[in-house]
């Protein structure tokens, strides 16, 4: 059997990503199973409630040289503990290479798009196969969640071609509708922890030298109401506080998106943060909140640029 799974702390894309290529794989004869490494976030829920699906389950403790395959993610530090030890034999991902070793040649494939969804689905084409209706709610769910409806950076040509061809298919007749239903379901945090709140979407990255990087914890709560996240910033900031020294850690940032506003403003933890955001950014702090202006994505304005900064100098 073939595990399938997402990153830690999975999102909408991690979470529909396994389902779909599990199953994908399932009807091209791959004994292929999906699982997730941690629970879901309340978008993903309305996401699959709405599809009539049931969570896959967590992933269970795996043998050294168990077979895998990872989607959404190639990083270590984003994985299972023992990624090292297993049998990596596949990867979709949308994200840049990370530290992925294997001891075979796997399959991979990576672009340069918006969401895994819009790779899933070249690979239905590609296998010829037709992209069944629940699959196809599911990608396209995934789409919508990556590129914020299109409003990310992130967003290419091919992820607005695929919603347009997925839903249809899907049953999706207003997908604006759709969509800001699924962020209506983010937002909707309720008295929801502060440590579930910072770690709802968080990655863990390291910058610099390999040999001494620093581990940056870097979350995001995309929102349509960030009021609501910044009237619990003492209790945000005290997470983060927290996870820092858990975890070991540099630094910890916590950017909180306005989804229909597409600004970014970001929690401020202490004076090495500070610092890192003034000068990798130019950001403007005030009450521990610094100003990122349009940057709402993690992955093509907020990494990329802290990678620059910690870059050793030759």
């Amino acid at each position: 059997m073939l595990a399938v799974f997402g990153h830690l702390n999975p999102d909408t894309d991690a979470i529909t990503a396994a389902l779909v290529y599990a199953r994908l794989l399932t009807r091209q004869g791959v004994d292929a199973t999906a699982y997730r490494l941690g629970d879901l976030n309340f978008e993903t829920a309305f996401v699959l409630s709405e599809a009539g699906v049931e969570a896959p389950a967590l992933l269970p403790e795996l043998a050294a040289g168990a077979a895998v395959a990872l989607v959404d993610h190639n990083e270590s530090a984003q994985s299972v503990p023992n990624l090292a030890e297993l049998n990596v034999t596949r990867v979709v991902d949308h994200h840049k290479l990370g530290d992925l070793t294997t001891t075979q040649p796997p399959y991979l494939r990576f672009e340069p798009v918006g969401c895994t969804g819009t790779i899933l689905l070249k690979l239905h084409r590609e296998a010829g196969l037709s992209v069944e209706a629940l699959d196809a709610r599911l990608m396209l769910s995934a789409i919508l969640s990556d590129t914020l409806h299109f409003r990310s950076p992130t967003t290419t040509q091919e992820d607005r071609d695929a919603v347009a061809f997925l839903a249809p298919v899907a049953g999706v007749e207003d997908v604006e509708a759709y969509a800001l239903a699924m962020f209506a379901a983010k937002s909707d945090l309720g008295d929801t922890p502060a440590d579930t709140l910072l770690r709802m979407d968080y990655k863990v990255f390291p910058f610099g030298d390999v040999a001494a990087p620093h581990s940056w914890g870097i979350g995001v709560i995309e929102t349509t109401n960030p009021g609501y996240v910044f009237g619990r910033q003492a209790e945000l900031l005290t997470a983060m506080d927290q996870a820092k020294a858990q975890d070991g850690l540099s630094g910890v940032l916590l950017s909180v998106v306005d989804i229909l506003n597409e600004t970014n403003r970001t929690l401020v933890l202490s004076a090495t943060e500070e610092k890192v955001l003034r000068e990798a950014f130019g950001a403007g702090v005030d009450g521990q909140v610094a100003d990122l202006g349009g940057r709402i994505s993690r992955k093509k304005q907020i990494v990329p640029t802290l990678e620059e900064y910690f870059a050793p100098q030759g």
